[in-house]
């Protein structure tokens, strides 16, 4: 279930970072982060289980989080840079409250993703999840041309705000990392 709500909730974001990367000229395709599905089975001994579209490929990391607790992009490729401008563009939505940590997948469609914050209560968290994550995303994340051409600031390690949810929709324009140069 957890599974479930972190990647469906990551996929919410990814869909309106999409909407704004396409208003962008020049900026090209965008990641999509494919639904994660979970179906109950009474008969099965395990009654719950969770379903996604088949990627047709092997996956391939593009985001993931080291056992030592670092984060690490995998090459230079334009689906990393993109998925290293998402998170960026996430961070910055959330103001440095939530951040995708993993993104893996077979071309844009991305899957098994990770969510790294400090919200208590987070998606049914009990506690925080891996924030200082956060921090090192905030000192470490280099800027790309594609955070350049989403206007995207350049991050400094700050103290968390409030949060914004996408499905509360959006009060003015100026709630956009595009907006805010």
């Amino acid at each position: 279930l957890q599974e479930c709500k972190i990647q469906n909730s990551s996929r919410e974001y990814c869909k309106i970072f999409a909407a704004e990367a396409r208003a962008v000229p020049d900026f090209g395709a965008v990641p999509e982060i494919i639904p994660l599905y979970l179906i109950y089975r009474p008969a099965n001994n395990i009654p719950y289980a969770t379903m996604e579209e088949d990627l047709g490929g092997p996956c391939e990391q593009y985001c993931v989080t080291e056992r030592d607790g670092s984060l690490v992009t995998r090459g230079t490729s334009e689906i990393v840079l993109k998925c290293c401008a998402f998170q960026h563009w996430v961070y910055q939505w959330t103001n440095g409250n939530i951040l995708v940590t993993d993104m893996e997948g077979v071309g844009w469609k991305m899957t098994n993703v990770r969510i790294a914050t400090n919200l208590k209560g987070y998606q049914g968290l009990k506690e925080s999840c891996f924030p200082s994550l956060l921090e090192q995303f905030a000192a470490a994340h280099q800027c790309n041309r594609y955070c350049s051409l989403l206007g995207l600031k350049m991050l400094e390690p700050a103290k968390p705000k409030g949060s914004k949810s996408p499905s509360m929709g959006r009060k003015s324009a100026q709630s956009s990392p595009q907006l805010q140069k």
